[in-house]
């Protein structure tokens, strides 16, 4: 059992402290997503690796056809799906495997709460996680690694005791101008790919474009310039 002011430590550390691609990949992941330190990067890639040996020691134990094994592909698929890593429906042992070891990192509080537009930044946003500036359903949440069920994503709100849950504080302010420059860049983006896509159908000869009219998206990376 131990000493319960010790607890053993839930995340693997890197087999080799001295990695420089690791090392770079790392600090970049840490900073994109607000992390604290590069244990809570361990620990998402910890929860993961369990997630994906579990997967493989099911599909050896359903290839002998035991009946226990199916009720926990069940569960897993099912633990998966809850917390938005995996789709509800149609999903195999497989999909578990192939998740990417940013996956956990995009179900973070934290993360959910800068991709809804409640915070400018990530950092912003685990400040406002931190001081109790959130709540799921009514219920504060000062953690920001706490894993969000697809449930609990729609119930994410700025806490209605905050002064930041006011529309005239100043954050808040600054928040929407925010969020509409973003939306302004997304509509120059959209733009910009369909000026792309109409001097593509301008300047390529007839015949590719007769090949390629029956897509709807004409990639932007197709060559643009004039064709002799």
């Amino acid at each position: 059992m131990g000493d319960p002011k010790f607890p053993r430590r839930s995340f693997d550390t890197p087999s080799h402290p001295w990695q420089g691609e690791r090392i770079k990949e790392e600090a970049i992941l840490v900073k994109q997503y607000g992390l604290k330190n590069k244990r809570e990067l361990w620990k998402a890639k910890t929860i993961l690796r369990n997630l994906r040996k579990q997967s493989r020691e099911l599909q050896a134990r359903l290839r002998i056809g035991e009946h226990q094994a199916k009720i926990e592909t069940e569960n897993l698929l099912r633990k998966c799906a809850k917390i938005g890593l995996l789709p509800i429906d149609g999903t195999r042992l497989d999909d578990v495997l192939g998740l990417s070891d940013i996956a956990l990192l995009e179900r973070r509080l934290q993360t959910v709460v800068y991709q809804k537009g409640l915070a400018s930044t990530v950092g912003q946003a685990r400040q406002f996680i931190v001081h109790g500036h959130v709540c799921i359903d009514d219920q504060k949440v000062t953690i920001p690694g706490y894993i969000v069920t697809r449930e609990d994503e729609e119930m994410i709100i700025m806490n209605p005791l905050s002064p930041i849950a006011d529309d005239m504080h100043p954050l808040r302010q600054a928040q929407n101008e925010v969020n509409v420059a973003k939306a302004h860049k997304e509509e120059a983006a959209e733009f910009r790919k369909d000026m792309d896509a109409k001097k593509f159908v301008k300047h390529v000869p007839k015949e590719i474009v007769e090949a390629v009219k029956d897509v709807e998206d004409v990639p932007a990376e197709l060559p643009t310039e004039e064709v002799d």
